[in-house]
């Protein structure tokens, strides 16, 4: 049977004190919602639908190209979870499958735990997803009879039996879309928030007779970000993860508590990481690579056996071949670098193109920014860039050039030259006492 994910993401968000909608704070450099979705990806299923309230237009911006397999829903008002669910079934009026509801702010639910969730969808009517926090409270709490879930009780609503409860509720439901379109409509708002429940689904299903159950998740897992301080301990979950991943794929991180990734970064075996690596979003790297102290990466491509850093900056666009060495003090971006060229020290590569074997000299700057375009270097194989050389984009430079240190080159070097543009040597005999002296005058009338 086929299923559909709704993700509620409509809620303002006060407790963060922010201007920004609670969905796009970011873990990991994705926002949450980015995370919510990829949950639920990760169960292929036939229908993603976001329901969004408050900052809908920059929720949808921010997600960018990514809205293209995603449908949204409007929420108005904002009259409870229930009545969130209910606008997006309003959208999934021919849909016939199973529903699974999750939430923007709970950014960690695995896919181990999306595909129990459909399976038990098979054996019950509904199926919510609990678990047990170390401190319960603020949490709904599920009440049960062995797997039998009779209710959900809101913590303001609970009593003290029920809230001495520590099966909690992770706020994720799942169930067959004909059913709970139809609980839906037979929903109230008889509580002390004068809301709509999706929780109260529960104790309407038991009361006709129907099957519902619970899974548990790890704690971890259900970690909702309802403040910074919230979304701060995200981080910290989020990192702990990652760095467990890579190592556990075999990536050798030397000082693991030191190196930040991103949801998405991409890292290859055999490949080490010295301390204070951080990586930015859309980072892969290949197999045995060597990322050096204090560097920092971010969209871009890394072959393998390539050397990084330290203190290397390595910007949007930068495809590096297989053998590449960048060194430290190095900035490049929007650049591609092939086999076993090198780039070792303080140099700006920005907007260009480089051959196989070619080694960059100390100082070098592509200046590709005539303050309204952006201009292409294109350096050949073989090439020697002397150090201080100053490459005036567009300029090409052929196989096997050359250019001598300090040069400013404004155009294009055929394969095999020598270029060398600089201004001629004087030198001014006995200049420099002269020189000290006068200033020593001055100085000296000065103080006077």
């Amino acid at each position: 049977m086929d299923t559909a994910v709704i993700i509620l993401a409509a809620g303002k968000g006060t407790r963060m004190n922010s201007t920004r909608p609670k969905v796009l704070h970011e873990v990991g450099n994705f926002p949450l919602i980015a995370h919510c979705i990829k949950t639920a990806q990760s169960i292929d299923p036939k229908k993603i639908l976001i329901v969004l309230g408050h900052g809908q237009s920059e929720i949808k911006s921010v997600l960018g190209n990514a809205v293209n397999s995603i449908d949204f829903a409007i929420q108005q008002e904002q009259l409870g979870t229930g009545h969130a669910v209910g606008v997006a079934t309003n959208e999934l009026a021919d849909f016939e499958g199973n529903l699974i509801v999750l939430f923007g702010d709970t950014p960690f639910i695995s896919a181990r735990t999306m595909t129990k969730i459909e399976n038990e969808c098979k054996q019950a009517d509904l199926v919510v997803l609990g678990f047990h926090p170390q401190d319960p409270t603020g949490y709904g709490r599920l009440v049960t009879n062995n797997k039998e879930l009779l209710r959900i009780v809101e913590h303001n609503d609970a009593n003290q039996e029920e809230l001495a409860i520590t099966l909690c509720n992770s706020g994720v439901m799942a169930g067959s879309a004909i059913l709970i379109k139809k609980l839906l409509k037979e929903l109230d708002r008889n509580n002390k928030n004068n809301e709509i429940y999706l929780t109260d689904c529960i104790e309407l299903a038991d009361t006709e007779g129907l099957n519902s159950t619970y899974l548990t998740c790890d704690p971890t897992e259900a970690l909702g970000i309802n403040s910074l301080q919230q979304l701060a301990d995200a981080e910290k979950r989020f990192q702990q993860t990652a760095r467990s991943v890579a190592l556990n794929n075999g990536v050798h991180l030397v000082a693991p508590e030191t190196v930040f990734f991103s949801l998405d970064t991409d890292l290859g075996q055999d490949t080490i990481i010295e301390p204070n690596v951080i990586f930015g979003p859309g980072v892969t790297v290949g197999t045995g690579c060597k990322v050096k102290a204090f560097s920092y990466l971010e969209g871009c491509k890394i072959s393998n056996d390539c050397n990084i850093g330290p203190f290397a900056r390595i910007r949007p666009g930068v495809d590096l071949s297989d053998g590449v060495k960048i060194g430290n003090f190095v900035e490049i971006k929007n650049a591609k670098v092939a086999e076993h060229s090198k780039i070792n020290h303080l140099s700006y590569i920005g907007d260009a193109e480089i051959g196989e074997n070619t080694n960059i000299g100390a100082g070098t700057i592509t200046c590709n920014y005539d303050g309204f375009n952006k201009h292409k270097t294109v350096i050949g194989e073989d090439v020697f860039i002397g150090s201080n050389t100053m490459l005036i984009a567009p300029v090409n430079l052929g196989n096997n050039a050359m250019t001598g240190s300090g040069s400013v080159i404004t155009k294009d070097v055929p394969a095999q030259d020598l270029a060398i543009a600089r201004s001629e040597q004087s030198n001014k005999k006995g200049g420099a006492s002269k020189l000290k002296a006068l200033l020593s005058r001055k100085n000296n009338l000065k103080a006077e």
